[in-house]
């Protein structure tokens, strides 16, 4: 059976997943804190039907050899944490981190799950939490008789109460890895540290290399529409050719069916 079937196969299945990762993209081009992903492949096992620098018969070493590849493989998705687009909301309830950082969340298993999604709400007993009701970490509460809210970029948020001088404060921290790339997105634009990411480090925003924080603003997906469609026909016309390739081994194999005495 001819190569080509199964190397062009390979390469129509590594565009299907490119495909796929694209268009979850394009999906969350509007999704807060939203961190693009790109795609990444390698060659497969090679055939080698000659070594390169062994003697001919004639004693001469022969500077090229003959490998022939199986195609490409899938090898890792690589998300990309670089800033996003600055969203106004005027809500005192939003932060966006500008810089490096991961709010931290306080999951339903009781484990900590980091996200640049800084949508927060006010839940029934105070709390600011996520959209699904998730607590950030440490726990923010906002007192009763609250008339305002102020968050600096250092983290330090400040809640005016009603018949009182001095304003209430407590300190909101970030979490940062040495490897963002590594983390496990979970969905509900959350991720949970792993071995390849790194142990978290946490410090007050602002504090050495940690992003600083800005009220009353979310960062928005850094997807690019224009990239993301250009990279789409791309992945289009790849799997065009390896479509071909199929048909062409198709038709070569069909002609030697064919061959009579």
């Amino acid at each position: 059976m001819m190569r080509s079937l199964y190397t062009a196969a390979t390469g129509m299945d590594a565009q299907t997943k490119r495909i796929d990762t694209i268009s979850n993209n394009l999906a969350n081009v509007n999704t807060t804190g939203y961190k693009k992903t790109l795609t990444e492949f390698e060659d497969l096992v090679y055939a080698t039907l000659r070594s390169s620098g062994t003697a001919d018969t004639q004693g001469n070493r022969l500077p090229t050899g003959i490998q022939v590849g199986h195609g490409v493989k899938f090898a890792a998705t690589e998300k990309v944490f670089s800033q996003g687009n600055f969203e106004q909301t005027e809500k005192q309830t939003d932060m966006l981190i500008e810089g490096r950082g991961f709010f931290q969340i306080m999951d339903t298993d009781g484990q900590i799950k980091y996200t640049r999604a800084g949508s927060f709400k006010v839940d029934d007993t105070g709390r600011l939490v996520t959209n699904d009701g998730l607590p950030i970490e440490p726990q923010i509460t906002v007192p009763d008789g609250t008339e305002d809210i102020t968050i600096s970029k250092d983290g330090v948020v400040s809640f005016k109460i009603a018949g009182q001088n001095n304003p209430s404060e407590m300190q909101l921290t970030l979490a940062r890895f040495i490897n963002p790339a590594g983390l496990k997105s979970i969905g509900d634009s959350l991720y949970e540290e792993t071995p390849a990411s790194g142990a978290p480090t946490v410090a007050n925003p602002g504090d050495g290399s940690m992003g600083s924080i800005l009220q009353g603003f979310v960062e928005g997906s850094n997807v690019q529409i224009v990239e993301e469609m250009v990279n789409l026909i791309e992945g289009q016309r790849a799997y065009e050719s390896n479509s071909k390739s199929i048909q062409t081994a198709d038709s070569m194999l069909q002609t030697a069916v064919g061959l009579k005495r």
